[in-house]
């Protein structure tokens, strides 16, 4: 009896080593690519290293300058914070009433849907430098239309009333995505529960409000969520129109390009590991509120089954 559990034993324990052997080289690269970069950088938010000089343990003196001490951090916070909100707010309805103008039967809907999501999938870097040359002051096509109508376009990326506004008209062109998914999304809604309603008299805003928001609210907070972490990581963009400097006056300084710029340009990495670390808890936090409220307006059918 004692030798058959130990041969079953053995044999166990051969299966499982090479389950772990097939998962080996994913494991490898977890732990040498992920983990241990992760944890490394979250070591030397605490300390002053710079690349040329040796690093020294000063403790959270690094968050504490970033939250009380830095004017360019603040700045940064409030314009990706301002970015995030408008961007991710308006791309989202943006994208609903276009997924559902292009979710009927009109002719040619197929080139339109292709036409709307192609931006989405071109470079950012060619993306924004179309941009900046459409925005040009001097020679933009968008403030040449402006002087056929009798008015003089201002200086779209040079002034800090201005400039911010036009990142977040920009990051409108990639609604490709999210609008393919709201399309998903409504052709998964019941036919029936349209056909009852017109039955009973509803109209389309009845419809909308009662039917297909509540079916797409799942869909609304899965593109929500990629959304919002999007917005929080921009960086190609306002990299190529403000040529890495995020002006004018850091208008346009963004945290992901103020964190580049504490790295790369200042070789601060003690610095710009700390503000890697706030980014990571901001982007987590937002996430947790959207989970944690979607139970207040999220509809889930499965649910109401059970």
């Amino acid at each position: 009896m004692k030798l058959f559990k130990s041969i079953k034993s053995n044999q166990l324990w051969r299966s499982y080593l090479q389950g772990y052997l097939f998962i080996l080289p994913f494991l490898l690269g977890l732990i040498f690519l992920f983990v241990g970069p992760t944890l490394f950088s979250f070591v030397i938010s605490l300390t002053n290293w710079k690349i040329i000089n040796k690093p020294s343990f000063i403790g959270f003196e690094n968050y504490i300058t970033m939250l009380t001490k830095d004017p360019v951090y603040k700045a940064a916070f409030i314009n990706t914070l301002r970015y995030v909100i408008f961007s991710v707010s308006l791309s989202l309805i943006l994208a609903l009433c276009l997924a559902m103008l292009l979710n009927s039967k009109l002719r040619g809907v197929y080139f339109f849907r292709t036409l709307f999501y192609v931006p989405s999938v071109i470079s950012g870097v060619v993306m924004a430098t179309v941009w900046a040359w459409m925005m040009n002051v001097d020679f933009g096509i968008v403030n040449y239309f402006l002087s056929l109508i009798g008015i003089q376009g201002p200086n779209w990326l040079g002034d800090p009333k201005y400039a911010p506004w036009t990142l977040i008209l920009m990051s409108l062109f990639n609604i490709g995505s999210p609008m393919i998914i709201f399309i998903a999304g409504l052709q998964n809604i019941p036919k029936y529960l349209y056909e009852s309603a017109s039955i009973d008299g509803a109209n389309r805003i009845v419809k909308f409000f009662k039917i297909t928001l509540p079916f797409l609210s799942p869909t609304i907070l899965f593109n929500a969520i990629t959304m919002t972490i999007n917005a929080f990581r921009t960086f190609t963009q306002v990299y190529i129109l403000t040529d890495g400097k995020g002006g004018p006056m850091n208008s346009t300084m963004l945290y992901s390009l103020y964190l580049y710029k504490r790295a790369f340009q200042y070789t601060d990495m003690g610095y710009a590991s700390a503000m890697a670390w706030v980014l990571f808890l901001i982007i987590m936090l937002f996430t947790i509120i959207l989970i944690k409220t979607s139970s207040i307006w999220v509809y889930y059918e499965a649910e109401r089954k059970n």
